[in-house]
């Protein structure tokens, strides 16, 4: 098991692409710590089913905008697990209006739910992964990070701003042996996507290249490789993962 004995923080993770994260990761070897905020049944699921793969793993209640609850939620892994050595930052929400109809909320759930989560909880485990000079930060954007998304402009400008976070961090911490990255996936066969009208989906469609949605497993992978060794040499970059939607 290549994450044997590794602890993975992980936001956001009870269902979706977090989900399939953290069972993928669980897979090979690791703990897992992941909070959710009102989905309580669906977070004793996955505990429950990562436990009948062989694993180990604890979920918490935490709101992700809340920077203390966060940081309470990275010391109660620490001291149930002994350390934590991937963060990976996956909660977010949508909130798609166009922007001359957007509210004030729309935008600020979205940025406090997307980034200021994104820096709640990487600020909150950084300085263990600083003192014991190793780990991996995982960051998940969006392809609509990259090339925009119509009456996503909330949704976006978290995106991008992740992308942005990526790099600045890598190079920051690379010193102390952390590497940082991001995932940006397409559309994925996700709860997220179901939100989105038939007729605008169809229309995707024909705009990805490989003429299908994504699948979170295939998301999943990709964060199991860039955690992993084979990655030593990756640090501050961005893995697209959305079917060739954003080909320019």
């Amino acid at each position: 098991m290549v994450l044997k004995d590794k602890t993975v923080i992980i936001s956001g993770a009870s269902r979706g692409i977090g989900r399939a994260i953290a069972i993928e990761l669980a897979t090979a070897g690791a703990n897992i710590s992941f909070n959710y905020l009102k989905s309580a049944d669906d977070a004793l699921v996955l505990e429950e089913e990562i436990k009948d793969l062989g694993g180990n793993a604890k979920s918490f209640q935490a709101d992700i905008k809340d920077y203390n609850a966060v940081t309470s939620w990275v010391d109660d892994t620490k001291k149930i697990f002994g350390s934590i050595d991937i963060v990976i930052n996956n909660a977010g929400i949508i909130k798609d209006k166009a922007l001359a109809l957007m509210e004030q909320a729309d935008w600020r759930d979205v940025i406090s739910t997307n980034l200021d989560g994104t820096f709640n909880l990487t600020r909150a485990a950084i300085v263990t992964l600083i003192k014991q000079k190793s780990g991996v930060v995982i960051n998940v954007s969006s392809v609509s990070g990259i090339v925009g998304m119509p009456r996503q402009t909330n949704y976006s400008a978290s995106k991008a701003g992740i992308i942005g976070f990526t790099k600045a961090l890598a190079k920051e911490v690379s010193a102390y042996n952390i590497r940082v990255n991001a995932v940006a996936p397409g559309f994925i066969e996700t709860e997220m996507l179901d939100a989105l009208k038939e007729e605008y989906k169809k229309q995707v469609l024909k705009e990805i290249p490989l003429m299908r949605l994504g699948r979170p497993q295939e998301v999943a992978k990709a964060v199991k490789f860039l955690v992993g060794d084979d990655a030593s040499y990756i640090t501050g970059q961005t893995i697209v993962i959305d079917g060739g939607m954003s080909i320019v």
